[in-house]
């Protein structure tokens, strides 16, 4: 029997609330382990009006101004104008910092300050915390992620790109997508809705009228952000899509302003939209060690390479971790019967074939180092549009150099590939 379905996938902008927290959060955490690769971090953040206050633990050699690195990364989202009741050089800024658990750390052992750990090695160094973590992918798009949630984020980061390159200079850093796409056999055939909210200035195109400013700035969106959007992709929308902006009529007051953010928040958005389940650990201010961030890394890079090997259409994989544990505690798999080979077949080939210890994932993707391989910065660079299926940038995690390695492991079985 034919299934038929909508699913809705949401984005937002880099100022958005919980982003400027998530994007502080990691330009602290760059900082940190750009002077001190060992250094152990958990920076939360929360905004409001005319503040921020940054809280949380922390353990490193590196010193650090704490407020003007909060500034400069206000600053760079577009937060200058103390009329939009927060501004990088007039909100307060409040540090209230820790030093990590000594309970937890005793879990993570030195040895870590070596390149290269021996099997043996890599066995006695723990997960920084219990959790779960799902990683997934799919065949609906070029960079193996769910059409819904790759085309939201194409949407917040082309506003954001009309309003830094001047295109639609009214536009200020506060933004949401959203896309709901009709699904027929469990294959995208439509776009059913596309949603845009964008904080914008009072005045647009020389009038004030809410109705003109409204007008406004929905021709001008889909001109300049929903169309250009589609160029690429196959499935575009159509007579019958409904297109919504700023479905209250107007969006001025936004941002921090508007609403209170808080790191860690949009964990939805920075991984699959809600397409695969999620363990509810976020990324944002978290060094390697925590498996929140890492082994999510991890289990996505098995469930893409499984995906691009050919040997399902979609796949989610979990992991689970016990605090000062090396191995996992569980591995699962699911092609929601799409695999083309038998799921404990390719459950052996994952535990062959991933390093998926704590320390060996740190190894394997050096993400210790990674801010300082790429000029000092690298993981506010992925707190907004998405931790996965970046074909913009070069994320380790991201590569699909397993994909022989599984064939060649399955050669034989039910997988024509």
């Amino acid at each position: 029997m034919s299934r038929k379905f909508i699913f809705s996938s949401e984005s937002v902008t880099e100022g958005h609330p919980d982003k400027v927290c998530d994007q502080i959060s990691d330009a602290i955490l760059d900082s940190l382990l750009n002077g001190d690769d060992q250094s152990r971090v958990a920076a939360e953040v929360i905004v409001n009006t005319g503040l921020v206050l940054l809280t949380g633990e922390i353990t490193s050699s590196t010193q650090l101004n704490y407020v003007d690195l909060v500034r400069e990364k206000i600053r760079e989202i577009g937060y200058t104008d103390a009329d939009n009741g927060f501004s990088a050089d007039s909100c307060s800024v409040l540090v209230a910092l820790d030093k990590q658990s000594p309970d937890i750390s005793q879990g993570v052992s030195n040895a870590q300050e070596r390149r290269s750990l021996s099997d043996d090695e890599l066995d006695q160094i723990g997960a920084g915390d219990q959790g779960l973590m799902f990683g997934f992918a799919c065949n609906e798009t070029p960079e193996f992620m769910p059409l819904p949630i790759s085309l939201s984020h194409r949407l917040t980061r082309r506003l954001a790109d009309v309003r830094k390159n001047g295109t639609l200079e009214y536009l200020r850093p506060d933004g949401k997508s959203q896309v709901s796409v009709a699904y027929e056999d469990g294959k995208p055939v439509r776009i059913d809705t596309i949603l845009v909210s964008t904080q914008h200035d009072p005045e647009v195109g020389g009038s004030t009228d809410e109705k003109a400013v409204h007008d406004k700035i929905k021709k001008d969106l889909w001109e300049h952000v929903v169309l250009p959007m589609f160029e690429d992709i196959e499935i575009k929308p159509d007579e019958n899509t409904n297109y919504l902006v700023n479905p209250t009529g107007k969006f001025v007051v936004g941002g921090p302003q508007g609403d209170a953010g808080l790191t860690g928040r949009k964990i939805i958005v920075d991984t699959y939209g809600g397409y695969s389940r999620h363990g509810g650990g976020a990324f944002s201010g978290k060094d390697p060690t925590k498996v929140d961030r890492s082994a999510a890394y991890a289990s996505r890079y098995v469930a893409k390479n499984i995906v691009a090997a050919g040997l399902a259409d979609k796949c989610e994989v979990q992991l689970s971790y016990a605090i000062g544990v090396a191995r996992p505690t569980s591995i699962f798999v699911d092609t929601f019967g799409t695999g083309k080979v038998d799921e404990e077949q390719l459950l052996e080939v994952v535990r062959q074939n991933f390093e998926l210890r704590p320390a060996g994932i740190i190894q394997a993707f050096d993400l210790q180092r990674l801010p300082a391989q790429h000029g000092g910065r690298f993981y506010q660079d992925i707190a907004t549009y998405g931790h996965f299926g970046r074909p913009d940038l070069d994320l380790p995690w991201e590569r699909t150099d397993k994909v022989e390695t599984l064939k060649n492991a399955l050669k034989g079985t039910a997988a024509a590939v």
